[in-house]
């Protein structure tokens, strides 16, 4: 046989050989097939691996007391002044907008595993999302605003029931940068049926305001510290966490345009504590109103520097709730000596006079 002759029945034994793996290949795919049409529609079969599409629409509800609290505790030209520096200093706060959203779907048998997790930018107060979901029950948790805030992460999200907000660790810590939302929302995902979810996330930080009138004190640096809030969330039952020991939250000072003879200090946390027991985030009606405590619930701290350079701590004990949602704006009336009164019913106040060398833990301001 001549060489031209062997190559060409090389060539068809190769086209034989392709052919039938052609033919292989293609009974292969139907068989596949088959059995995958025969999986998602046999009664007896498990249903969880045949999925769709499906809309969920999420909306930001900030139910805060924030614009009634600054009608009503500051009304004077100057207090209205330190009002609008106020409304600058939180508009990251208390805001309706979401900059990211972290989305989870978890398994509500077992030891509620992570089923799927999605990340979006939302830029916006409200969008809509499409994903494929299997067919199954899911408990969903979702939390906005996080990716830039510095004091608060996410932590141990792999399963529903240990899914938490933490706050760094430190005796002391800074304020929180954004206004963090969080939902949770059973979801049972159908077969063929068309499907739209709507989840509204509520707001799980708050805000402290002190407001110090300094007019007559002839006061040198004031430093402003607050204590007494929860170290982090719960997102699946919104729960806070309250640690033993609270760590001191540093108040930033409000940057104002006048040079009016008063100051305010802000801190942004999760909420303080109830008595006698802790509430969830979500608020929606009278979401403020508590009755009065014995014991103080949360308290600033003030560290003045007198005109002779001694440092006078006053510690202001506020005896209502501070809430997720909430801004609570407390007035004080400083004095030469570095002491700091108030005339509000709801707080105590106690005074250490040469404070600097009472031999105090000295928090790092």
């Amino acid at each position: 046989m001549t060489s031209s002759g062997n190559k060409m029945n090389r060539k068809q034994t190769f086209y034989r050989n392709s052919l039938g793996c052609l033919r292989a290949s293609k009974g292969l795919t139907c068989v596949c097939l088959l059995l995958t049409l025969l999986a998602c529609s046999s009664i007896d079969e498990d249903l969880s691996d045949c999925g769709s599409d499906y809309e969920l629409n999420y909306e930001l509800r900030l139910v805060t007391n924030m614009t009634t609290e600054l009608q009503t505790q500051l009304t004077t030209q100057t207090d209205v002044n330190i009002a609008q520096a106020l409304r600058t200093h939180l508009q990251n706060i208390f805001t309706d907008f979401a900059h990211d959203v972290d989305l989870s779907f978890y398994d509500t048998q077992g030891d509620s595993l992570r089923l799927h997790h999605d990340e979006h930018i939302m830029d916006a107060n409200q969008a809509s999302y499409t994903l494929y979901l299997p067919m199954r029950q899911y408990m969903h948790l979702a939390a906005a605003n996080v990716v830039n805030n510095n004091v608060v992460s996410i932590a141990s999200d792999e399963r529903c029931h240990t899914a938490t907000l933490l706050s760094v660790q430190g005796d002391t810590i800074a304020s929180h940068t954004t206004g963090i939302f969080t939902a949770r929302q059973p979801m049972e995902v159908l077969e063929g049926v068309d499907q739209t979810f709507n989840v509204h996330l509520y707001m799980a930080n708050c805000a402290a305001t002190l407001v110090i009138d300094t007019i007559g004190s002839n006061l040198g640096a004031l430093n402003v510290v607050s204590t007494g809030f929860a170290t982090g969330f719960n997102m699946a039952d919104s729960t806070f966490i309250y640690p033993s020991k609270s760590p001191i939250v540093v108040a930033e000072q409000i940057q104002t345009n006048t040079s009016d003879n008063g100051v305010a200090f802000c801190a942004v946390s999760f909420p303080s504590p109830e008595k006698p027991t802790t509430r969830t985030v979500i608020e929606t009606t009278e979401p403020f109103i508590s009755a009065s405590s014995e014991n103080s619930l949360w308290e600033f701290r003030v560290y003045a520097t007198t005109a002779e350079g001694t440092v006078t701590e006053s510690r202001l004990y506020v005896n209502t709730p501070l809430r997720a949602g909430q801004l609570k704006i407390i007035k004080a009336k400083a004095k030469p000596d570095g002491s700091m009164g108030t005339n509000d019913q709801t707080v105590g106040v106690s005074v250490t006079l040469n404070w600097n060398n009472a031999g105090e833990y000295n928090p790092e301001l």
